[in-house]
């Protein structure tokens, strides 16, 4: 499984809003682009997706912005790769709409099942907020400023 940019860009954004979760101001896309290094008409495409999938709302207007709908400790990480990335499945012959061309009787499903539940096991424990708290743990010390 390879989580592609618009994944990794994705989180990025959601962890910028985590960092501003409960403020009365939404944060507009310029200054999440600018903190989390994503070029901003790619993030403009995100937001729509993120918004489309009820994470976060969305405010038009000088004053608007974007802020998360939801309570980031209780924000998976799977629910979000799913949005941006589709299934996560390592092998196509575990998704319940392909076709297994020896019927499940191969020596790799297993496997490749054992693949899965692991990485959907690291995805399922992990939130937004647990990655926001890695964040500023990461960010040197008076790096991250809010107005």
């Amino acid at each position: 499984m390879r989580i592609s940019t618009k994944g990794d860009y994705g989180l990025r954004a959601l962890i910028e809003l985590t960092h501003h979760f409960g403020e009365p101001r939404p944060v507009q896309s310029s200054e999440i682009a600018s903190r989390q290094k994503i070029p901003e008409s790619y993030l403009e495409q995100l937001l729509t997706t993120l918004r489309r999938a009820g994470f976060i709302r969305s405010v038009r207007g000088p004053q608007g912005g974007h802020a998360l709908v939801r309570e980031p400790a209780y924000l998976r990480v799977t629910e979000v790769i799913e949005v941006l990335e589709g299934s996560i499945m390592p092998a196509d012959c575990l998704d319940h709409g392909s076709v297994c061309a020896r019927n499940g009787g191969c020596a790799q499903s297993e496997m490749w099942r054992d693949v899965r539940d692991a990485i959907l096991g690291v995805l399922d424990n992990t939130s937004i907020a647990d990655l926001a708290r890695r964040d500023r743990a990461l960010q040197p010390a008076g790096t991250r400023y809010v107005i």
